[in-house]
């Protein structure tokens, strides 16, 4: 699973669930987050990622920068950069009921479910006690 969080709100922009570890992965989701944002990027927009495989690659670096985005990535064992995203996949964890998961469609509608439970129901108290998704219209309405 490769996602996209907004630093902002927490919300689960975009995620791609895939079989294999191949580029396409990384690529699927830079596609999603798109049209997720409806093809406009804010002009100071950046893309947080850990120093993996997928994000140091050249073509998907020239991807990030085509969609106008600035790429930033943690220092070579920092975790700290990288908590946000590693906090969602805990509570990722938690919440999913992957045991009744029996093929890639059960996997996929579980990572549905979380996910939506996460973005729409999980109240958080950085955000004012709101769900992430309730959060954005906040800040949109302001």
């Amino acid at each position: 699973m490769s996602c996209v969080k907004d630093a902002a709100t927490k919300e689960i922009v975009t995620y791609h669930l895939s079989t294999s570890l191949e580029m396409n992965i990384v690529y699927e989701t830079l596609n999603k987050l798109r049209q997720a944002v409806n093809y406009e990027f804010h002009p100071s927009a950046i893309l947080h990622s850990d120093q993996g495989f997928h994000y140091t690659h050249p073509l998907f670096q020239n991807k990030v920068m085509e969609l106008g985005l600035t790429q930033s990535m943690s220092r070579k064992g920092n975790c700290w950069d990288n908590a946000p995203m590693e906090s969602f996949f805990g509570h990722f964890k938690d919440l999913a009921e992957y045991k009744t998961c029996t093929n890639l469609t059960d996997v996929k509608e579980e990572v549905d479910r979380v996910t939506e439970e996460y973005n729409v129901c999980r109240y958080q108290w950085g955000l004012k006690k709101m769900a992430p998704v309730q959060y954005r219209d906040h800040l949109l309405a302001v």
